[in-house]
């Protein structure tokens, strides 16, 4: 019998897609598997109800998190070098024929805000989420409500004149293009613990990330003026970064920078909130 509790999330990356079998108490288990870019949508999907095979008949909907761009059940890229995806793919009615399931699809950053939101560090309080690593994500709740869509599209806003991503000067990405630049064969963790120990390219490397981020947050606090801000992703989250980017926010004339605080539910975020997001869904109760 089908547990009415029970929700299969899929958290669909750039390098790996995580499967997990989600109750209201947690995550029952969970399977990772690649997500090999040539193979495209279709195959992916597959392998998940692969994976999902030991929990068949165990759950009663499917909630997606991939990233790129979701409306109407439709999944698309936004940046194309992440993950190739064709334009507007009916992702909802693929996995609903593929697993006789119904389901919902939200973007993976938005989804992390849900779980950040309702299970997390926000403490059921309105956030805007920011996840850094390869790219940069986000997911934004007011009013108790996930704004879906471009909303939260953070790493697509442009930086400087040249008109740039924020994210290709922030991410992980960058960082590993900075070093090259500096002569040093060296990814984004490489380049922190090269600042950790005092080596003047790394430092500057992190510094500057780190400078832009709070430009962000500043922005946000202007639009969105959040109650906290919470900060994720492998860049979030290291050594340092969170301390960096609150020394960075002065006040805004009379008004204290926005409090930002670190994510809790690390790279579950995504799968605790669709699957939240999933359970709610379906129960008709919306969100």
């Amino acid at each position: 019998m089908t547990d009415d509790k029970a929700i299969l999330a899929v958290d669909i990356g750039g390098t790996k897609t995580l499967v997990a079998l989600v109750r209201a108490s947690g995550v029952v288990g969970e399977v990772t598997v690649p997500t090999r870019r040539e193979d495209g949508p279709d195959r992916w999907l597959e392998a998940a109800l692969v994976a999902a095979g030991p929990w068949r008949g165990r759950f009663s909907g499917i909630g997606l998190a991939v990233t790129g761009f979701v409306r109407d059940g439709r999944w698309s890229a936004m940046n194309p070098a992440t993950l190739g995806i064709p334009p507007d793919y009916p992702l909802v009615s693929r996995v609903e024929a593929l697993f006789s399931r119904p389901a919902i699809a939200v973007n993976d950053a938005q989804a992390a805000a849900w779980g950040e939101h309702a299970l997390g560090a926000g403490q059921g309080e309105d956030l805007v989420f920011l996840t850094i690593s390869t790219g940069i994500g986000g997911g934004i709740v007011l009013n108790g409500r996930l704004r879906e869509g471009l909303a939260g599209h953070f790493g697509l806003t442009t930086e400087g004149e040249d008109g740039d991503l924020l994210e290709d000067r922030v991410s992980g990405r960058w960082m590993a293009a900075e070093a090259r630049r500096h002569g040093q064969a060296a990814d984004a963790r490489q380049v922190f613990a090269s600042a950790a120990m005092g080596e003047a390219w790394a430092m500057d490397i992190v510094a500057a990330s780190a400078r832009r981020v709070a430009r962000l947050c500043r922005n946000i606090q202007l639009a969105l003026d959040p109650p906290r801000i919470v900060l994720g992703g492998g860049i979030g989250l290291a050594e340092g970064v969170i301390d960096r980017v609150r020394a960075l926010m002065p006040p805004l004339g009379p008004v204290a920078p926005v409090p930002v605080c670190r994510a809790e539910l690390g790279v579950r975020a995504g799968i605790l909130g669709v699957a939240d997001m999933a359970r709610i869904a379906f129960s008709g109760a919306g969100r």
